[in-house]
């Protein structure tokens, strides 16, 4: 017993020693993401509180744009590991060799479509982000617009110039509603689809957010946006009804996983475990409504109802392999109405 209470100790004091380390006693892990911004530093104490040896080095941009920088790299990685990086980049990842396989503990208690299905196991899923149509109610009764319940009603002259949407090959919003289209209508019906939603649309934005802010604030009639942002939006008194269509939704989901090569392996791979467990989940699910731990969700006021079950079968790495071809066609064809960069 009294060897058991030394034990106890002996680590409880570690413990305290490690919390209290200075940060330039720690190691730096680089750390590659596309979170938004709020999510970065309580994600970093967490993951700081649970592997105390660890000094979190963000480095943040949208998914397209940290996707390139990776990938540009990938003879000479910068990064020890990507976390909240859209699946289906990924899965490219993956696919060039570029990820470390490591299946983090527990993981077998998280949902099915939340882990890497192929061997050898190199990522894991943490969140899911849906698009919805964020339509301003105030908007559309001055011009007697009713409230759409198809995706194919945005293609209806009323909405001619007043729509917004996310640039595909900035955003990963973007990207998995064009990968939805393409997946659920068939690639010809898709394309004509997109075509005639092109003809109404106002702009093509670089945040997965901002058509959803436009239509807050009656920029617009209706934006292509998150989830979550239109929940937010709705909730701080904009007049939205955040809808989903009947069809269903598309979806993508943020994902970690550890770079190969990393000279940080064991640390990277107490970050991934720490990645899977509920905790870390509860904080996913301070932000998404849709997370990969069963029960750790937390729906947050005037989220749509029913929305995971809305979720299309989504085929994440025919998407992973078709990026290239789909973005390019798509740059080939709407390009034209892209918001400068800034």
């Amino acid at each position: 017993m009294f060897k058991h209470f030394v034990r106890v100790g002996v680590a409880a004091c570690a413990a305290v020693l490690m919390a209290g380390l200075p940060a330039q006693a720690r190691t730096q892990l680089t750390i590659y993401t596309a979170l938004e911004n709020d999510q970065l530093a309580p994600i970093k104490a967490a993951i700081e509180k649970a592997v105390p040896e660890v000094e979190v080095v963000w480095v943040r941009d949208s998914t397209g744009v940290i996707t390139a920088r990776f990938l540009a790299e990938k003879d000479n990685p910068r990064a020890d590991m990507v976390l909240g990086i859209a699946a289906t980049s990924l899965l490219m990842f993956e696919n060039e060799g570029l990820l470390e396989p490591y299946k983090p503990k527990g993981v077998e208690q998280l949902k099915e479509v939340f882990r890497d299905a192929k061997e050898p196991y190199t990522w894991t899923g943490m969140d899911a982000y849906l698009g919805v149509i964020c339509f301003n109610t105030a908007e559309a009764a001055k011009s007697n617009v009713p409230v759409p319940t198809s995706w194919k009603d945005l293609t209806k002259p009323e909405y001619k110039g007043k729509l917004a949407m996310p640039h595909p090959a900035s955003s990963g919003t973007g990207f998995l509603m064009v990968g939805a289209w393409l997946q659920t209508m068939g690639e010809e019906e898709g394309w004509k689809f997109m075509d005639a939603l092109h003809e109404n649309m106002a702009v093509y934005t670089h945040s997965g957010s901002a058509p959803c802010v436009q239509a807050a604030k009656g920029e617009r009639l209706a934006g292509i946006a998150l989830d979550m942002r239109g929940a937010k939006e709705k909730t701080q008194g904009a007049p939205l009804e955040v809808i989903i269509p009947a069809e269903g939704t598309g979806w993508e989901m943020e994902a970690t996983g550890i770079v190969k090569g990393t000279k940080h392996l064991e640390l990277a791979k107490k970050v991934a475990d720490w990645g899977a467990t509920k905790e870390a989940n509860q904080i996913y699910g301070k932000t998404y409504a849709v997370v990969a731990y069963p029960g750790a969700a937390s729906y947050p006021p005037n989220y749509p109802a029913h929305a995971e079950e809305r979720m299309i079968k989504n085929d994440l790495s025919w998407m992973a392999e078709n990026r290239d071809r789909i973005l390019a066609e798509w740059t080939k064809r709407y390009e034209s109405k892209a918001a400068p960069k800034n």
